[in-house]
């Protein structure tokens, strides 16, 4: 029985919890700051391998003290992205496997700095983009000889838009926001280049429906280092329908929003809706030199909401999650292969693919 500790009871963390404990084989202990929310997931997740915990990760020393009480084996957080240095801290302290969601590029050098000399992984980035399109864009270059550009899309969006911005919030505004007003990071020229959010735009057709994309951040994890000097251009943009970005554009730099993200938080808690009723999309598009002849290859799916024990999650949350779950699964299965900082590009997908978790992506 393997003991794993998750932190954050929202959309992401509540089915983590629910996909690992499902299994009789992790014991699952759920810490969130919020006592309603434990309540709920008690009455929710009828498993005995399921244990919701009221814990603030932020108050000094409360961590650490659930940790000495409650013997883990790795820590899942699924917390805001400015929580996780914090955690990851505490992760090393205790000898702990580490895994996270975060998009943010700062943090995620954090948690490299913290888990050097590591006997135990330290996996950041384990949700969809950054994640599985790190994954899929990693295997794709893989087939060629020498790589031209690499493009990977992600976008997950309500499939019946009823707003002018033609979005629903599936996910954390903090991390949507992050996204979009941070500087985005890519490989021009062959080498690393710093990216303007909101910019690059483009417009491409999936299945006869029109999508447009911009720069957002984060969304390439580490595949920019790991490629830098190997790959022409390579760059990473998040998809939605025709119109969106504009909108987005006036918010958060015409009108300065992204000098005052609490404020804008706000604005689109309170008028945009959340929805189970999402789609993801994937887009992956490598060209280049195979057998000495131009060739491009590309990997296109759709995920819609499912049902899993029961109830019906939604797209991103069924992506996210099954992400993350099927990273922690490889490595708390082969333990001995994982240490240290370990990036998504290191996982193939032909064992996220057939792994029991990766199935939702098969």
């Amino acid at each position: 029985m393997r003991k794993v500790l998750v932190l954050g009871g929202g959309k992401i963390g509540s089915l983590i919890s629910v996909l690992l404990s499902e299994t009789g084989e992790y014991e699952v202990f759920l810490g969130d700051v919020d006592e309603t929310t434990t309540r709920r997931l008690a009455q929710e997740i009828k498993n005995p391998y399921f244990h919701p915990h009221v814990l603030d990760v932020m108050a000094e020393g409360e961590l650490d003290a659930f940790l000495r009480t409650n013997n883990v084996d790795g820590i899942v957080s699924s917390l805001p992205y400015f929580c996780n240095p914090t955690v990851g801290g505490v992760a090393r302290d205790h000898s702990l496997h580490y895994f996270d969601l975060t998009e943010d590029v700062e943090v995620t050098e954090q948690i490299k700095a913290v888990s050097q000399g590591s006997p135990q992984a330290f996996v950041p980035q384990c949700g969809l983009a950054p994640g599985y399109i790190s994954i899929v864009g990693n295997e794709l270059m893989t087939h060629f000889e020498t790589i031209e550009s690499v493009k990977m899309r992600v976008g997950a969006l309500p499939v019946n838009p009823s707003n002018r911005l033609k979005y629903s919030l599936t996910w954390s505004t903090d991390g949507l926001i992050n996204e979009y007003g941070n500087m985005c990071f890519g490989i021009e020229g062959g080498k690393n280049a710093s990216l303007q959010p909101l910019e690059g735009y483009e417009t491409i057709e999936v299945d006869g429906l029109l999508y447009e994309a911009f720069n957002t951040s984060g969304g390439l994890g580490t595949l920019a280092d790991t490629y830098a000097g190997k790959v022409t251009t390579m760059n990473y943009k998040t998809l939605r329908y025709p119109g969106h970005c504009e909108k987005i554009h006036l918010l958060m730099n015409d009108l300065k929003l992204n000098d005052d993200r609490e404020t804008l938080k706000r604005i689109l808690e309170h008028a945009i809706p959340k929805t189970l009723q999402d789609v993801v999309l994937i887009y992956a598009a490598v060209n280049g030199k195979q057998q000495g002849e131009l060739f491009e290859e590309n990997y296109v799916k759709k995920i819609y909401p499912q049902t899993i024990a029961g109830k019906l999650w939604s797209a991103i949350q069924v992506t996210t999650a099954s992400s993350m779950c099927t990273v922690v699964d490889l490595v708390f299965n082969n333990p001995s292969a994982f240490h240290g900082f370990v990036t998504q590009e290191t996982f193939s997908l032909q064992d996220i693919l057939t792994n029991r978790f990766g199935q939702y992506y098969a």
